[in-house]
């Protein structure tokens, strides 16, 4: 840790003592710990105390009605560990594309460790961001510019909600969840609250969570009938990377023609990215028709990378196509 920093460390007995706890200005929840104490290490982070949350941890995997939407969804425990839901049976049997996006995630060391909340709210892998000596970084130092826009931009978003930062969200779990239409429950002394996982982050503070909130479950609907699902990761080296670009992709057939699509993309912007536009568009195509790459292609018509990110156009569209016929084939 830098000299200069120092913060207390209490282990929270309850959830309420937890809510409690973080209502202390600048108080910080820790779990697994495999982004937070890489941060407060650097520098980059601070925080006068760390609340543990180790107490509170429930069952993994929960699978209950979700009415009114009808048959059995999944509740998935804030700090249930990544690895232990990539392994749950129900996951791996309804959920696929969760289960995939998991173990395509980090290395089997920081999956055992990480959790569910904590992969969803990690900060953003920018090197620029987590650079040892400060360079321009609008979320780590706001208004002093963004390095990326003359720097390396490869890595960069090709949709930008925030003129001051081009950087991505690297969660795969985020990226699968906003495919799914999933839902994170927060809970803060002031009462709870559902935020959609496609309303949970936001540009300028990275996720719409305020001093005192915890991040309690995620909740996952229920799966259509015939519903198939395939996660798709492209990134430079095959193992512990974060993606240059990702797809979710849910799909249900009426033989070979899609009667219903939902597409999230990663890598390409500061969330997960819905190509709410391609969906639509795929409605009644034959899953191996030329036209599918058409009907995603409508999806980009707004990005806007750097020079060094105009490859991930392409790269993304494609990977979104295969995603979808990988869905597709999925049994």
């Amino acid at each position: 840790m830098p000299a200069d920093t120092g913060f207390d460390y209490v282990r929270a007995a309850d959830t309420a003592h937890a809510l409690t706890l973080l209502d202390t200005p600048g108080a910080k929840p820790i779990a697994g710990g495999t982004d937070l104490v890489t941060l407060l290490r650097s520098g980059v982070d601070r925080t006068p105390l760390l609340v543990d949350l180790a107490a509170l941890r429930g069952q993994a995997v929960r699978v209950e009605p979700r009415p009114p939407l009808g048959g059995p969804g999944i509740v998935l425990d804030a700090l249930a560990r990544m690895a232990d839901v990539a392994a749950d049976g129900w996951v791996r049997a309804t959920y696929p594309v969760i289960a995939q996006a998991l173990e395509l995630s980090a290395s089997p060391q920081v999956r055992n460790l990480g959790t569910v909340a904590g992969n969803l709210a990690q900060r953003t892998r920018c090197p620029y961001f987590r650079a040892e000596a400060p360079t321009p970084c609008a979320k780590r130092s706001p208004g002093s510019g963004c390095a990326a826009r003359r720097g390396v931009q490869r890595g960069t978003a090709v949709f930008t909600a925030d003129p001051d930062c081009v950087a991505t969200h690297p969660s795969d779990l985020a990226v699968a969840l906003a495919a799914l239409d999933a839902e994170v429950l927060v809970e803060s002394r002031a009462g709870e609250r559902t935020i959609p996982v496609t309303e949970f982050y936001r540009p300028d503070a990275e996720t719409v969570l305020r001093q005192g909130d915890l991040v309690t479950a995620v909740a996952v609907p229920p799966v259509a009938a015939g519903s198939r699902s395939a996660y798709l990761k492209v990134r430079e080296r095959a193992s512990f990377e974060f993606a240059l670009v990702s797809c979710a992709a849910e799909v249900v057939l009426d033989g070979c023609v899609i009667r219903s699509a939902r597409l999230a993309v990663g890598g390409v912007a500061g969330h997960p990215w819905r190509l709410t536009e391609a969906e639509s568009a795929l409605v009644g195509l034959e899953l191996g028709a030329p036209a599918v790459r058409s009907a995603i292609d409508t999806a980009f018509a707004a990005a806007d990378p750097l020079p060094g990110a105009v490859f991930k156009v392409e790269l993304a569209a494609r990977a979104a196509v295969r995603a979808l016929r990988a869905a597709g084939s999925h049994r």
